[in-house]
């Protein structure tokens, strides 16, 4: 199993000792690396994974550097780095011929980036790669134009930054302005004597749950009323009246004609007699319905007087 070693970084006042400790552990020569790699992948030797995971650990201290920009505690991005390390070396494979830094460094970047991602808003900023991208990215370039702090971009700011990165203007104003906002949570207060919260302000456009329910159970007599008067129509009847009716795409007459071998005025015939037939039981099964509702009501009634 790989691991790192037990050095304790904890907050960032120790991060300079962390980085003192970590250059006590020898860099590798090319052939030491080699041998080494093959120790882990053909052995799954724990002490040479760990030699190839320490010897490392102050590349990871390096990138994680620049990612300081972020607001987010180096020591936490060392952290992630270090996982990152660690997937590279379980992954390495030393035929391919190059040096395991060259391949650690992606991963020790997609654990610190993932991290950064995860942390910078109580939203999901980047879903896709695109946007991934394109949020590291944004903060390069206006880093280049000295527009970190100056909120809304101009226009040809948005222009330039947008044909760097091959995106439309509108995903580069909507990244930047969710870089620049910061997250709100909906149970502030309003005020300072803490009473109201921005929350009690939101208005719920759907349906309350009553009515839900009500539209559910309405729904559900429906279709039992349905099922039930379908029953009344003899076999031809039904199917053409839930191929011509029921169906999202309805069949043609010229179909049905073919099938029955009838004529189109035919089925159209037997549709109509079909359809009144199933109009007549539903509303029969409606007014027993009613019936057996009034008669329940009457029932309770007369308890409730005794």
């Amino acid at each position: 199993m790989v691991s790192t070693p037990a050095i304790s970084m904890g907050p960032e006042a120790g991060l300079t000792r962390y980085l003192q400790q970590i250059r006590r552990f020898p860099l590798l020569t090319a052939d030491e690396e080699n041998r080494l790699a093959r120790l882990w992948r053909d052995r799954q030797d724990a002490n040479a994974a760990h030699k190839l995971v320490t010897s490392h650990l102050r590349l990871v201290a390096k990138i994680a550097m620049g990612y300081r920009g972020y607001g987010l505690p180096v020591s936490e991005l060392i952290s992630e780095g270090n996982v990152g390390m660690m997937q590279a070396v379980k992954r390495f494979d030393p035929e391919r011929g190059f040096r395991l830094a060259t391949y650690a460094m992606w991963w020790i970047r997609a654990a610190m980036q993932e991290y950064i991602l995860h942390s910078w808003s109580l939203v999901k900023i980047g879903t896709t790669a695109a946007q991934k991208k394109l949020f590291f990215n944004l903060r390069r370039l206006k880093g280049q134009m000295q527009a970190i702090d100056d909120g809304d971009l101009k226009p040809e700011q948005v222009d330039r930054i947008a044909k760097a990165l091959g995106v439309s203007d509108a995903e580069i104003v909507s990244m930047n302005r969710r870089l620049t906002a910061p997250d709100r949570s909906l149970n502030a207060p309003l005020k300072s004597d803490g009473e109201g919260e921005w929350q009690d302000w939101l208005v719920d456009e759907g349906a309350d749950q009553e009515k839900r329910l009500g539209e559910s159970e309405e729904l559900s007599g429906r279709q039992d009323m349905l099922s039930k008067a379908l029953l009344t129509l003899n076999p031809r009847e039904r199917h053409i009246l839930q191929e011509r009716r029921l169906k999202e795409e309805p069949s043609t007459l010229e179909d049905l004609s073919h099938h029955y071998n009838v004529s189109r005025e035919r089925i159209r015939q037997i549709e109509a007699r079909a359809f009144e037939k199933l109009q007549k039981a539903m509303s029969a099964e409606v007014e027993a319905r009613r019936l057996s509702n009034a008669k329940l009501v009457a029932q309770r009634h007369a308890e409730m007087v005794k």
